[in-house]
């Protein structure tokens, strides 16, 4: 296996972030509002946090360096994203990453947890679980989340379902931002980040893994881009309020309390 350096991580994930924002024009502002809801609501300063689809540890590092003192388990299956991730900030104190599949049953008892969870975080990453599979995740944050604690999860959900006509101006609101943001030149997108990452010597071995590993697991994109379907599995797992805290368009940081 190929020595994944420190340099070489740290120059894919400031690609990674950059190619991020040319989806969410307000990414760093929903990473900030996300973080202010952690610290006003974990209840202490060195809250156990869950980063659920942490992918190379964006939202991880941004929230041990407002909370230095909380405690981050990462979470992600993908392994070139965690690989990256544990080159660039394995070494970080509260940070640890862990390889585990949100959509099996009994999954947070691999996480070695000695206390109750104060909050679980998530961005851009739970909308490619299946519904089914989005309720047993639900009932298993449910289990591990203190009383009072919090879900937060930023993600385009789109409420056409149920809202068709304000689901349309949601999209339409997050498209004109986007356009207004990158009008005259675009970032690098999600599919040219991956066919780099694919070019690069120093990851073929790693990217081979992930491919292997989406085509035995069948991952097909967005299975639960509806807002609906994540309230009612929330609800299913009996988590009390459920809401939006902040939002712009269609992109909206969903909260839930236990």
């Amino acid at each position: 296996m190929t020595t994944l350096t420190r340099e070489v991580a740290h120059e894919w994930i400031v690609r990674w972030d950059r190619q991020q924002e040319g989806y969410l024009p307000d990414r760093e502002d929903r990473f900030t509002t996300l973080i202010d809801a952690v610290e006003a609501g974990a209840g202490r300063p060195d809250p156990l946090v869950l980063d659920l689809g942490c992918g190379p540890g964006s939202l991880a590092a941004r929230l041990l360096d407002r909370l230095p003192d909380a405690q981050v388990i990462a979470v992600d299956t993908d392994p070139l994203l965690l690989a990256l991730g544990k080159a660039e900030y394995g070494d970080r104190p509260g940070l640890r990453f862990t390889d585990q599949d949100l959509r099996a049953s009994g999954w947070t008892a691999g996480l070695g947890v000695d206390r109750p969870v104060d909050a679980v975080v998530s961005t851009t990453a739970l909308h490619w679980i299946a519904a089914p599979d989005l309720e047993i995740l639900y009932a298993e944050l449910a289990a591990v989340l203190r009383s009072g604690g919090l879900y937060l999860n930023g993600d385009h959900l789109t409420s056409q379902d149920t809202t068709p006509r304000l689901g349309e101006l949601e999209q339409a609101i997050a498209e004109r931002a986007t356009a207004r943001r990158y009008a005259t030149a675009r970032p690098e997108d999600w599919r040219q980040w991956w066919d780099a990452v694919a070019a690069d010597p120093a990851l073929t071995e790693l990217h081979a893994d992930r491919e292997r590993l989406n085509a035995s697991r069948g991952h097909h994109g967005s299975e639960s881009a509806q807002l609906s379907i994540h309230v009612a599995a929330l609800a299913k797992a009996e988590f009390g309020e459920i809401g939006t805290l902040w939002q712009h368009g269609n992109d909206r940081l969903l909260c839930a309390v236990r």
